[in-house]
């Protein structure tokens, strides 16, 4: 029995050395994450996140020609790919010539004011001649008035004979008809001036509307252009092509997503982080994160700014805690962390958007 006690003492002996060594570690372990979270808050819920740029036709049409390929990296103003300008060629042709009728329906608004100003020019003349004319026959009425009277006293008196009396009476009647007629003659001429201002105030509303419609044409002009200038289509900023399923003769629509571009221009992490931990967080205060994908580099970042509402509000069909039994359920909160100058900008170009990461907010 002796013998049997000194061979179970070792084991024992090997137990109690490896269960202290797991309480010690246990308890080390409890300690650090204890003073860790005195300081810290952490969340392994965040990821990388860039602007994804879609690539929308503005037109839509044949595609002509694809420029890139999967995956290619592109500056801003490459061009992506074609659309088939044919019949976009043909609306700025149509639009050339609508501007060119448009014109040539102004050069003869223009000529038709020009003519009815001299017309009016015209009239004036001669109602002024008409007026000069009329004068010099009342003067030579006002004479042959007075030789009338002059006569008719004669006459009363048998000074004369009787013919001259009535040759004195039909210069008198004569002269009184022709101011008469030249008096209509004036009126008629101011009658024709007032049709000749009318159809000038015409030929200026039509003026105007030619010159309306060249404002119009190229209006549509610009637009035409501007259509078959969509016809290529461009990157609009600088970065990384995403998968690529487009092939010549594909019929595209306006507004339809083709793909995307990955802007790399600014990186940044969105952490969800559960609300009880938001009371110790706040902006600018520096962030340790460390991606799945290299785990041996830590990237230093900080914290810019909260979410103006939960990420459960933004969901599709967000909870209303009004209707069914309510269960009380920790929300989180996106926070935005961007990098500091402090990382190397390899590290920061070989991350992509999605990557998972943790990240640990020192709070102290």
């Amino acid at each position: 029995m002796e013998n049997t006690a000194q061979t179970h003492k070792p084991k024992n002996t090997k137990f109690v050395f490896i269960l202290a060594t797991i309480i010690i570690l246990g308890g080390g372990f409890g300690i650090y994450k204890y003073l860790h979270s005195q300081t810290y808050e952490t969340t392994d819920d965040a990821q990388i996140e860039r602007n994804l740029n879609p690539i929308i036709p503005r037109v839509g049409g044949y595609i002509d020609r694809v420029y890139v390929h999967d995956n290619q990296m592109v500056k801003k103003g490459d061009t992506l790919f074609t659309i088939q300008p044919v019949d976009y060629l043909v609306k700025v042709e149509e639009a050339k010539a609508a501007l060119l009728a448009a014109e040539s329906a102004y050069e003869v608004a223009k000529a038709d004011v020009n003519a009815a100003s001299a017309n009016v020019a015209i009239s004036d003349a001669t109602i002024q001649s008409n007026t000069g004319t009329i004068e010099a026959a009342e003067i030579r009425l006002q004479q042959a008035t007075n030789d009338f009277n002059r006569y008719a006293n004669l006459y009363k008196n048998h000074s004369i004979t009787k013919q001259q009396y009535e040759q004195a009476l039909t210069s008198k009647l004569e002269a009184e008809k022709q101011v008469e007629v030249l008096k209509q003659q004036r009126r008629a001429s101011s009658s024709q001036k007032n049709a000749v201002v009318s159809k000038t105030d015409v030929a200026s509303k039509q003026t105007e509307v030619a010159h309306a419609n060249i404002e119009r044409a190229k209006a549509t002009l610009k637009a035409a252009e501007l259509n078959l200038s969509y016809a290529t289509v461009v990157a609009a900023v600088d970065g990384q092509v995403s998968n690529i399923k487009l092939q010549p003769g594909q019929l595209v629509n306006a507004g339809q997503s083709m793909f995307y571009i990955i802007n790399n221009t600014e990186t940044w992490v969105v952490a969800n982080f559960k609300e009880t931990q938001l009371n110790k967080i706040r902006a600018g205060q520096l962030v340790e994160i460390k991606v799945d994908a290299y785990p041996d580099d830590v990237i230093e970042g900080q914290v810019e700014s909260f979410s103006p509402a939960t990420g459960s509000k933004f969901a599709l069909l967000p909870p209303d805690n009004a209707t069914g039994n309510f269960v009380k359920t920790v929300q989180r909160l996106p926070v935005k962390i961007t990098f500091t100058e402090h990382n190397k900008p390899e590290i920061i170009a070989m991350l992509r958007p999605g990557m998972n990461v943790d990240v640990d907010v020192h709070t102290k």
